[in-house]
């Protein structure tokens, strides 16, 4: 039962943090002014009487059906995810003398789960600050990873012998996606994808003028610099050209690692494995500079990113601690 409820749960929280970058990006991420309802209520207003006393409850905000239905839908994704982690936990602590993991493990990802939801809930009431949003992806990321780890630690048996060099070099690449998936949290919650849409080079230059200062500047509200003003467009290249950059590094570093990986027999596939999802990682990413961020390609890299961390999760999971 804990690995069937690890599995599933693994496959739910995928599908939240897709689901969680289709709100985002259809801009359906203020469609409920509120949290956790809508309008004040555990769904979407339908009826007339609804919509109006919705209307007087938030003036400024109209009711926008689709919209409305997206955000929901993710909350509903997300809550019943935060029940299956529950469930998870309780189970790993009745079984803690049976079970691969610790039951610790499973227990703190019940504080990420309710960190993840006040995160989702300051999204909506600090109005997409960029700083809370990239945090609410990497939490669901952390959370994916988290949850893949559990479930493949019950269905593999590590196999994959590696010098420690080796070994290092592939945990390390756990951090390597996850200061990418940052970046590109970062350059989506401050709709900055677009900031230069040449490639490879930005505005015709391969070093284009940038504002590093007001890029990263992490306590200002959306659209705004850090004292005040307009986001201009230099801090926005800034934005995009360092995610171009990390994601050079990230090619860099999982080509070595699934070199390491094909160098081993029984490690073959899923160094091959590595090497596809960072190829049409990149490939999604160019086409979305160059295709003006069509939606298809852009849930796309975000479920990319999430598969890449499954992949890296998957070979880990694989190594066996060796001395040499």
């Amino acid at each position: 039962m804990f690995r069937t409820l690890s599995a599933v749960a693994a496959v739910v929280a995928f599908c939240v943090v897709v689901l969680g970058s289709y709100v985002r990006l259809s801009d359906a991420g203020l469609g409920c002014p509120d949290w956790p309802g809508c309008y004040g209520t555990l769904t979407v207003p339908q009826s007339e009487a609804a919509i109006q006393s919705a209307q007087q409850a938030y003036p400024d905000k109209p009711v926008e059906h689709a919209k409305a239905w997206k955000e929901m839908a993710h909350r509903y994704l997300a809550g019943s995810l935060g029940l299956l982690v529950v469930a998870l936990a309780v189970l790993a602590f009745r079984q803690r003398q049976v079970i691969r993991t610790s039951w610790q493990l499973s227990s703190a990802l019940v504080v990420l789960i309710v960190l993840q939801a006040l995160l989702g809930m300051w999204t909506v009431t600090l109005l997409l600050k960029p700083v809370i949003v990239t945090l609410h992806l990497l939490g669901g990321m952390t959370t994916l990873a988290v949850l893949s780890w559990i479930a493949f630690r019950h269905v593999i048996t590590p196999d994959i012998a590696l010098p420690k060099g080796s070994q290092y070099w592939l945990r390390l690449a756990l951090l390597v996606w996850i200061l990418q998936v940052l970046l590109g949290g970062w350059t989506s919650s401050n709709y900055a994808a677009l900031a230069c849409t040449d490639f490879p080079t930005c505005h015709g230059m391969w070093w284009p003028h940038m504002d590093i200062r007001d890029a990263f500047h992490l306590t200002r509200a959306l659209g705004e610099s850090r004292d005040g003003g307009q986001l201009h467009l230099d801090a926005l290249t800034a934005i995009q050209w360092v995610h171009r950059l990390g994601a050079l590094v990230v090619l860099i570093w999982m080509s070595v690692a699934a070199r390491m990986l094909m160098q081993r027999e029984n490690a073959k596939m899923l160094g091959w494995t590595l090497m596809a999802i960072v190829f049409c990682q990149i490939a999604v990413g160019i086409g979305n500079l160059l295709l003006q961020l069509p939606l298809v390609l852009a849930v796309l890299h975000n479920a990319g990113a999430a598969l890449l961390g499954v992949c890296l999760v998957a070979i880990n999971a694989r190594l066996m601690n060796t001395s040499y």
